[in-house]
């Protein structure tokens, strides 16, 4: 779904893009936009430049870049926007370059709607020498390039963690509606309240006192919070309702409380003890 966006949006852009597809037919119906289609990786990167692979993960990675090995020409260069690991971004970027070849990752917040329009963000860490070689052709292929920096895998790491924050905020999404639902409000009063009280601008702020050492003068204590808590899965309960992040988040406070820091301000449930 994301490279069909990108070979589009490539082609687009006046490139000449070949494309590769474990089902023949995604990448045969790629032709209508101008891509060339070839029915196995090796061949689908001969004579190019720059290879852009989207896969599942570090296992479809190295599968098909091992199949693709044998068409690629000197100085190639693979830019690989799959989600991976740290250590299988790290071990590719060093085995490729053992090859005689260049590896960058570059995963991206992105889905297929962006891929297409080029917008976006893509992200990038490693050698920098090969990312400002890179820099002005991926910037055209993304709305924001970002650089981490000199550490390969750092890239894979922000995207990693940019990922966790998504999918605990729609799980925390989740558990909001089915309450409310409980509660006989509907997900466009959630919606509403959340447009009228945007809670999004409280997150720097709330980021910095998580990770903060001082927990005094709290804005809510960790025993109000608790008290809260209980109301909402005291709520969902009566109505059958399931909540799913909700009580493993009790679990914790209770567990701080219990430590006696039950008046102190409730992020401290983030802390990690020494």
């Amino acid at each position: 779904m994301l490279g069909a966006g990108f070979t589009r949006a490539l082609i687009s852009k006046g490139e000449q893009v070949q494309v590769w597809n474990r089902t023949y037919q995604k990448a045969k119906d790629l032709e209508q936009y101008g891509a060339e289609a070839y029915a196995n990786p090796a061949d689908a990167v001969s004579n190019a430049d720059i290879i852009h692979i989207t896969l599942k993960d570090d296992v479809s990675v190295d599968d098909v870049l091992s199949k693709a090995a044998t068409g690629l020409q000197q100085g190639a260069i693979i830019v690989d926007h799959t989600t991976t690991s740290v250590e299988g971004a790290k071990k590719r970027t060093k085995e490729w370059k053992e090859k005689g070849f260049l590896y960058q990752h570059a995963p991206v917040f992105m889905g297929p709607v962006s891929a297409l329009q080029s917008t976006g963000h893509m992200l990038v860490s490693g050698d920098q020498h090969l990312i400002k070689k890179l820099e002005p052709y991926l910037s055209k292929m993304t709305g924001k390039l970002i650089n981490f920096g000199n550490e390969p895998g750092k890239a894979a790491a922000m995207k990693l963690t940019g990922n966790c924050f998504l999918v605990s905020f729609t799980a925390s999404l989740v558990d909001t509606v089915s309450l409310a639902s409980a509660m006989g409000i509907s997900a466009q009063d959630v919606n509403n309240l959340l447009n009228e009280w945007n809670p999004a601008t409280m997150i720097p702020a709330r980021l910095k006192r998580l990770t903060s050492d001082d927990f005094s003068q709290p804005s809510w204590r960790l025993d109000m919070a608790r008290k809260d808590t209980g109301l909402f899965i005291s709520a969902a309960a009566k109505k059958g309702v399931t909540l799913h992040l909700i009580p493993g988040i009790a679990k914790l406070m209770d567990e701080w409380i219990a430590k006696g820091h039950g008046q102190d301000d409730w992020t401290i449930i983030g802390k990690t003890e020494k």
